[in-house]
Formats: structure tokens, sequence, C-alpha cells
């Protein structure tokens, strides 16, 4: 059986197996993007309370960031090494670093779980002095933070389907949990009343059933990963390691809730109605989330197959790899882009369901998915070049370009425009300018990594 996954992994068309692990990947990424939206469009329908409780989920938005990012980071770096691994057919490490992964899990819950204990309220008072508000925020953070092993543990386990090439299993058990989110968020909020609580309990049910299928999958189908408690010890030279690589994903899936507080002060201080640029960028990075996460998926393709056939010293196929993954993106984004332009409308109408919002916001938020839309090739190429160079090893360059198309060429761009006395209009250019200055920068990052790393193979 491993024999045969690996010949398969190393000898089946590049082109081929980018697509075919690369779609569930898209779908399973874009998911994961949904579990909070789909949050935030029904407590911003409760009846009276609307509100408040869409605030306290905004709030408390952060907090779920930082766990997205530490668990994709963890699971960046294990995909990596697993991949690497397996195409060196180390068995041996290749359990070592599943059992590490494991561990790194249940560490990262501890921690998780001490915040959502003592420290839920606190956050919530931190920007809010409304009493409704921080009740509902801090109920709701809570219970997601306190049982957020769902949601952690399911990274792990995606990755060990990921890296074995069964990305069709962690899809499955990615729908299983978004369509449970989705029900469980309607029954819990309308029928019986739970409000934000019933909105956090179907997240975590949702959570919980997908790692529970994973689990299920990857120990009854996964054999080229052992799942022997044995393994489950920490070897510091491992943990090192994944981290190593995936500490730059952790830290760029960070920077995107810098960005959103950045810009949120930025446009918050432009001499302009707040409510109208403030929500209108909120509407529209709930929308490119679709963008970016896609991307993301296909920078996990890069990552899983690069890695291995890397690790396997193939030359030809390593440039396959760097090619097509970089094709496959910008033809995704480009696909995303159309899309955007044409349904700009009706998509900022569906999340402008916060109550009372007017027809200028809609406008507004047409006008801004429209234009920053014109972004997300530029993006796709950017997040792309992070994919190759994580595979390759690197850990501080795809870091760098991600500092700077999130906050480096982001804030000043968006400052200058909020000077302009039409700032309403023009500051979502900021997006396009930002993410084509990085490009630059990113073409010299892959030039120098094919330079240094492939072509010596």
């Amino acid at each position: 059986m491993e024999e045969v996954r690996q010949n398969k992994m190393a000898t089946d068309s590049v082109k081929k197996l980018f697509w075919k692990l690369g779609l569930p990947m898209i779908i399973s990424m874009v998911l994961q993007a949904l579990y909070n939206v789909v949050d935030s469009v029904f407590v911003a329908n409760m009846q009276g309370t609307g509100a408040f409780a869409n605030e306290a989920l905004t709030i408390a938005f952060p907090v779920q960031i930082m766990i997205i990012a530490v668990s994709v980071g963890t699971g960046v770096g294990l995909n990596a090494l697993l991949s690497k691994n397996l195409g060196e057919r180390n068995t041996e490490k290749v359990n070592a670093v599943a059992g590490n992964g494991i561990f790194l899990c249940l560490i990262i819950y501890a921690v998780f779980l001490f915040f959502g204990l003592f420290l839920s309220d606190w956050f919530i008072g931190l920007f809010s002095t409304n009493a409704d508000v921080i009740k509902m925020g801090a109920a709701y953070l809570r219970i997601c933070v306190c049982f957020s092993l769902g949601s952690i543990g399911f990274a792990v386990y995606e990755r060990f389907l990921q890296a074995t090439g069964k990305t069709i299993f962690s899809t499955i058990a990615q729908i299983s949990g978004a369509v449970t989110n989705i029900v469980l968020d309607y029954v819990f909020i309308f029928p019986l009343g739970l409000g934000v609580e019933g909105a956090a309990w179907a997240t975590i049910i949702g959570q919980f059933v997908s790692l529970f299928i994973a689990m299920a999958l990857h120990y009854c189908l996964n054999k080229e990963i052992c799942g022997h408690p044995k393994h489950i010890r920490p070897r510091l030279a491992i943990i090192k390691a994944v981290y190593k690589i995936g500490i730059s994903a952790a830290l760029m899936q960070a920077l995107l809730s810098v960005m959103m507080a950045g810009m949120n002060a930025i446009l918050g201080s432009a001499n302009a109605d707040s409510t109208v640029l403030v929500g209108s960028f909120g509407i529209y990075y709930k929308i490119q989330q679709i963008a970016l996460f896609s991307a993301f998926g296909l920078s996990n393709t890069i990552i899983t197959v690069l890695s291995f056939n890397y690790g396997m010293k193939d030359k030809e196929r390593s440039l396959a790899c760097v090619k097509y993954g970089i094709i496959d993106t910008l033809i995704t984004t480009l696909i995303i882009t159309a899309l955007f332009e044409i349904i700009a409308v009706p998509l900022s109408e569906l999340f402008a369901l916060s109550g009372g919002s007017s027809s200028v916001l809609v406008d507004v938020c047409a006008k801004a998915t429209r234009i920053a839309s014109l972004s997300f090739v530029f993006m796709g190429f950017n997040v792309a070049v992070q994919g190759v160079l994580q595979a390759l090893g690197y850990a501080v360059k795809p870091l760098i370009t991600a500092f700077l198309r999130l906050v480096l060429f982001t804030f000043p761009v968006a400052y200058l425009f909020t000077l302009s006395v039409d700032v309403i209009n023009v500051v979502w250019w900021t997006f396009p300018i930002a993410e084509v200055l990085t490009c630059i920068v990113s073409a010299v990052f892959l030039r120098q990594a094919i330079k240094t790393k492939i072509d010596e193979i």
C-alpha cells in the first residue's frame, strides 16, 4: 500500500496531481473561512439584539484567528516534514513527526484552554463598555476557545491525510463539519433561542464532527503513517523543524488580524462617514476570504507535492511543481476575480445583513469589491510563491512577503488615500497596489530559490 501511494506521488503527472489534490484543499480552506462568516450571518438576524451580537462576534474574532494561525502554522510544518520524509521513504521519521504533531496539538489546546477559562471576559472588556456586548462576547469566546480542541485537532489530522495525497478525505471531513455548523446555527439560534451561545455550540460541534471523521479516515485508511501511541512523545529536533517551516505560516495568518485592526483604525480616522467606510471594509474583508483561502488551498498543495518531490531530489518534477502550482493559482484567482466583478452587488447585500444597512453602504461595498478584487491575481502569485518557499525550507522569506503585502505596502498607501476628498471611492486601490509591489519582491525570491535549491539537485 505504501509503495503504491509513494509511486503515485512520485510518478503521476504533476499537472494532474495539482488539480486532484488542489481542488479538495481549496474547498477545505474556503469552508474553514465560512465557519465564522456563517455564525455572523445568523446572529446578525437575531431579533432585537442582532447588532450587539454581531459586534460581540467581531470583537471575539481576533482570538479565533489566532487559534487558526497557530494551528495552520503547526499544520504547514507537519505537512512539509511528512511529505519530505515520505518522499525519502523514511518510515521511522514519518511516524515520529506524526506523533509530535499530536503532542503539539494537545499543548496548543492547553494554552488556549487557560485563556478561555480565565481571560475571556477581560479580553472582550478591552474593546467594549456595553454590558450586553461584553456578556455575549465573553460567552461566545469562552465556549469557542475552551472547546477549540476540535479545530486544533482537525488541523493536525487534516495534514496527515493531505501529506499522503488523500485530500478528498480531509475535504469530506471538512464539508461534514461545515454542514453541521450551518444546520445547528439555525436550530440553536432561532427555534431553540440560544442566541450567541447557540452559535458557539454550533461551531464547536461542527469542528468536532470534522475532527472525528478525519481521525476515523486516518486510522482506518492512512496506512503510510502509523498511529501507534508510542510515537506521541516530544522530540525537540522535530518540534524545532516543524516551527522552522511553520512559524512563518502562523505569523502570516496572524498578520491578517493586524491588517484588519490597522485598516479599521486608518479608515476610522478618515474624513468620511466611518460607518460606511469601515462597514464596507468589513463586508469586503469577509467576501475576499473566498479568494484568499482558495489561494492558500493551492499553496498547501504546492507544499505537499513540491516537498515530496524535492525530498526525492527530482529536479524535473520539482520545477514542474513550481510551474503548475503558480499557473493553477493564477487561473483560480482570475476566475474568482471575474465572478466577483459580476456579482459584487448581491454579494455585498448578502453580507450586509447586520441590521439597518443603508443602500449607500451596499453601493460602496460593491465598488470596493470590484476595485479590490483586481488584486486577487497578484495576491495569488504572492501566496503561491510563499508556498514554494515554505516547501523548500525557507522560513523568513515567506514571512517577509506576507508582511509587505499586509502591512508595509498597505498601511502607508491606505493612509495617503484617506487624505483624498474622494477617499470613499479611491481607498480600495490600496489592495491592488500593495499586491503588485509585493509581486516584484516575490519574483526575486522565487528566482533565487530555484537557483539555489532546485537547480542544485
